[in-house]
């Protein structure tokens, strides 16, 4: 199912309060983009935010599930993004406070990141 443009122009708008973001079409969703990092993904107009070891655990203490991705040989698969709480969507701090673990997650996982084959040789 594709975001609508409305969809982004409220995305765009909730995450205001933290700063400039960007919605980008991918794999029938979104993918949610801060200074060039996906922080966070939409999946049925559902927001989902960047998870790893060490904000893993806000999300599970405050039961958010991770997003499912089913393959086409049907197996589930537990994606690194959890759904947002809804307090980000009536409470500005809780944005920031929420979407500043996910940025520092995507953050992380962009570092940890092999370089591609043609960045090693300019390197």
């Amino acid at each position: 199912m594709r975001v609508s443009p409305a969809y982004k122009l409220f995305v765009a708008d909730l995450f205001a309060p933290f700063g400039e973001v960007s919605v980008r079409a991918m794999f029938g969703g979104g993918g949610i983009y801060h200074q060039g990092v996906m922080m966070g993904l939409i999946a049925d107009e559902q927001i989902y935010l960047k998870v790893d070891e060490e904000n893993r655990p806000a999300f599970e203490a405050a039961d958010q599930p991770p997003f499912i991705f089913e393959r086409g040989d049907g197996r589930q698969i537990a994606m690194s993004f959890y759904l947002a709480p809804d307090e980000i969507f009536d409470d500005p701090d809780a944005l920031i406070r929420w979407t500043e673990g996910a940025f520092a997650a995507a953050r992380r996982a962009a570092a940890r990141k092999k370089p591609k084959r043609s960045e090693k040789r300019r390197g």
